[in-house]
C-alpha cells in the first residue's frame, strides 16, 4: 500500500499557517477588531500621535517576525499578529483622515482598490485565494498583506456610514452585523462561492466589531455607555486571552501522538 501520499497530505496540513475557520474564528476576529480601533484610539489620546504611532508600527513588526519564523500555525502568535494589524490598520486609517485630511470616502476607496490589486496579484502568481493553501511564505506575505488592508478599509467604512452618513456607531454596528450574514446565507442557499463568501465576511468583521466597541468607548458617541478606550479595550484583551488560551488547549492536545 502507497503510504507517500497521505504522509504528504499530513505534512502540507501542518505546515498550514493560519487556523480553522470555525465559529471561535469569527468571534475572535471580531473581538479583535474592536480591541483594535479601541487600542489604536487610547494611544493616540493619551500620547503623542508620532510614539503612539511608532509603538504600532514596532507591535506590529515584531507580531509579524514571531508569525513568519513559526514553522506552523501557533494560535497566540497568529493571533498577536491579528491584534498588531487590527492596532496598526486602524492607525492607518485614522492618519489618512485626521493627519493628512482624507474624506472617509476616498480613504475607503482607496483601500478597496489596493485590496483588489492584492487579490488579483495574488491569484495571478498562486491561482487560489483560498486560505487553506497558506503554506508557503510567498502565500503567507500575500495573506497578511490582504489582512492588513481589510482592516484599513473596514475601519474607513466604519467611519463613513457613523460620521460621514451620521449613522452613529451603534445603527452602524447593527448594519455591518446584517451586512456579514449576507455572505453566510448567499454561500448557504444560493451557492456562492465559498473563498468570496469567507472574504467578503471577513472584510465586514473589521466595520461590525469597530463600530459596536466606538459605540462603547467614544464621548462622540452621544448614544452610548461612554465606557472609555481604555476600559473597553482591557476588556476586549481580556476575552481575546481566554479565547486564545483555548484555541492554544485544544492546539497542544491536538499536537500530542
Amino acid at each position: 500500500m502507497d503510504t507517500t501520499r497521505p504522509q504528504q497530505d499530513q505534512q502540507l496540513r501542518s505546515a498550514i499557517k493560519v487556523p480553522e475557520v470555525t465559529a471561535v474564528f469569527w468571534v475572535t476576529k471580531v473581538l479583535t477588531t474592536g480591541m483594535g480601533e479601541t487600542a489604536s484610539d487610547y494611544l493616540f489620546l493619551n500620547l503623542d500621535p508620532v510614539l503612539a504611532l511608532a509603538i504600532g508600527v514596532v507591535g506590529l513588526v515584531v507580531a509579524l517576525v514571531l508569525q513568519f519564523r513559526a514553522r506552523r500555525y501557533v494560535p497566540w502568535i497568529y493571533w498577536f499578529a491579528v491584534v498588531m494589524v487590527a492596532v496598526f490598520g486602524t492607525m492607518a486609517a485614522d492618519v489618512a483622515r485626521y493627519g493628512l485630511g482624507v474624506p472617509f470616502l476616498a480613504s475607503a476607496t482607496f483601500f478597496l482598490a489596493l485590496l483588489a490589486v492584492i487579490f488579483i496579484w495574488w491569484y495571478t502568481w498562486e491561482k487560489t485565494l483560498s486560505i487553506h493553501g497558506i503554506h508557503t511564505p510567498r502565500r503567507e506575505r500575500f495573506y497578511w498583506a490582504t489582512v492588513l488592508v481589510t482592516f484599513a478599509l473596514g475601519t474607513a467604512t466604519g467611519d463613513l456610514t457613523a460620521t460621514t452618513l451620521h449613522l452613529g456607531y451603534l445603527a452602524s454596528g447593527v448594519l455591518f452585523a446584517v451586512v456579514i450574514a449576507v455572505p453566510l446565507v448567499a454561500h448557504r442557499w444560493f451557492r456562492l462561492n465559498s473563498i468570496l463568501a469567507f472574504w467578503f465576511a471577513y472584510i465586514i468583521t473589521r466595520p461590525l466589531g469597530a463600530s459596536f466597541s466606538d459605540w462603547l468607548a467614544l464621548p462622540a458617541a452621544t448614544d452610548g455607555p461612554h465606557w472609555g478606550t481604555g476600559p473597553v479595550t482591557l476588556a476586549l484583551t481580556a476575552s481575546i486571552v481566554a479565547l486564545v488560551g483555548y484555541l492554544n488547549a485544544i492546539d497542544r492536545k491536538a499536537a500530542k501522538p
